[in-house]
């Protein structure tokens, strides 16, 4: 785990801390191509500069978003809009994480991907890659 990461995770709660560490220890076992850093003040992992997976503190407990969540049709992943293709799911404690559920979204998560790394470029418009 890298240390801005650790430093984020340390300052949550115990609770919220444990999920944390839980989420980013299992994305860096699971997405060991991943780079993950601290962007926009949250954890982020990346594939080829392209964001990918990542977890924030939110009023309704930790958020873990995948940016092309949308396209794994996963009925526990809520999706919050058709503009991007993001969805994700909430965390109040570390027993409702199934490891099992995460692993296998994280492995969509590298199989489907948008470009979002070029959104800018392409004005708003997200192309599928891969």
């Amino acid at each position: 785990m890298t240390p801005d990461i650790k430093a984020y995770n340390g300052q949550q709660t115990e609770e919220d801390g444990e999920i944390c560490n839980l989420l980013a220890n299992t994305i860096n076992h699971e997405l060991t191509e991943a780079t993950g850093k601290l962007w926009h003040a949250h954890p982020v992992w990346f594939l080829e500069n392209n964001p990918i997976v990542g977890y924030s503190k939110q009023k309704a407990g930790i958020r873990l978003m995948f940016w092309s969540g949308m396209g794994f049709e996963e009925e526990q992943l809520k999706v919050h809009g058709k503009k991007f293709k993001d969805a994700s799911i909430f965390y109040t404690s570390v027993e409702q994480i199934d490891t099992d559920d995460l692993k296998r979204w994280l492995r969509k998560s590298r199989e489907i991907q948008w470009d979002y790394k070029n959104i800018v470029k392409r004005k708003g418009v997200l192309e599928r890659l891969k």
